[in-house]
């Protein structure tokens, strides 16, 4: 009897281990590739979030990865973002501010982020080169002079690892330059600045308070923010304030200051190159924890500004210089 008790005991257990393990998720990689946490039976990203957005038309934005580039090549390349319209406007419009300023070289595109990549080609056709196969481009190309102009804010782990991956291919051509982020010099601060200020001088009546969201990391590049924050200040522009979704300032501590002062309404605006799923759903989504929501809650009236800093003119004209000043160190 003690015989079948034991054995009848450890099937029990075995049933159990079995049952756990069955449940147990898979892990899928993040779009950094560092971390692993999402379950497999769940979308990703901008994917999962998009679905509740009328992201717009793929085909009117041009994905730039035509062959016949010639000698001269100016590789734009950008993390991406899988909103089409917010593409076309902020990453398209930074790319065709360049082709306008360089007519002698051939504008191509390179996005950072695989996951965007894939996801545009499933669901809209579009075709997109990541960052090696715009490389592989233009080694098959024959380019001999090639200039990589980033779109990203700072010089931060994206810029890092581009820089990284370029040099594997410093032998495949005859000169090859990567070009400044948005965020560089003393200039640089000042000029977005006064960029932003520009585009929401409307709002800018004493009882607005006017936030920029910006994504955040954990590099030492996050103090851009501070920075910008004090660049602001020190403009006299009181009502402007600057937080990230995934670092500090916080959301929190953007209302906490916004609190301080005597403000019936606030704005919202990303301050990130395109206006994609962390505009969309971080800061101008309908969950608890965004930041529109949040604000809300406090008791202001909220408005939303989806606009990326790709689709404003003095943003472009930056980048346009930054190409310029590339270019010209090759000589």
């Amino acid at each position: 009897m003690k015989k079948l008790i034991v054995c009848l005991l450890t099937l029990a257990m075995l049933g159990s281990v079995l049952t756990a393990c069955a449940k147990k998720e898979t892990p899928v990689q993040s779009g950094d590739n560092k971390e692993q946490t999402t379950p497999a039976a769940e979308p990703q990203g901008e994917e999962e979030d998009e679905e509740n957005y009328n992201t717009g038309d793929a085909s009117l934005d041009n994905p730039r990865n035509a062959d016949g580039i010639g000698e001269n090549e100016l590789l734009v390349v950008s993390f991406g973002t899988s909103f089409n319209d917010s593409r076309r406007l902020t990453v398209g419009g930074i790319e065709g501010a360049l082709e306008k300023a360089f007519p002698d070289w051939s504008v191509r595109r390179g996005f950072t982020s695989q996951i965007i990549i894939d996801h545009v080609k499933s669901r809209d056709g579009e075709v997109i080169d990541n960052v090696g196969e715009a490389l592989d481009r233009a080694v098959a190309n024959g380019v001999k002079t090639l200039v990589v102009q980033p779109t990203h804010l700072m010089n931060g782990f994206e810029y890092t690892d581009l820089e990284k991956e370029l040099a594997t291919y410093a032998d495949s051509f005859d000169k090859v330059v990567l070009g400044a982020p948005l965020l560089t010099s003393d200039d640089d601060f000042n000029r977005v600045a006064d960029a932003i200020v520009a585009a929401t001088k409307e709002y800018d009546d004493g009882e607005t308070a006017i936030c920029f969201m910006g994504h955040g990391t954990e590099a030492a590049s996050n103090a851009v923010y501070a920075r910008m924050q004090q660049v602001l200040t020190g403009k006299g522009c009181a009502n402007y304030y600057i937080g990230t979704v995934e670092a500090e300032p916080s959301v929190q501590d953007v209302l906490a200051a916004v609190q301080a002062g005597s403000y019936k309404r606030v704005v919202l605006e990303p301050l990130m190159i395109v206006a994609g799923d962390h505009a969309n759903n971080d800061m101008a989504g309908d969950d608890e924890d965004s930041w529109k929501s949040i604000f809300e809650g406090a008791g202001y009236e909220v408005v939303c500004l989806l606009r990326g800093l790709g689709e404003l003119a003095p943003i472009q004209e930056m980048f346009v210089e930054h190409a310029q000043a590339a270019i010209g160190s090759l000589n």
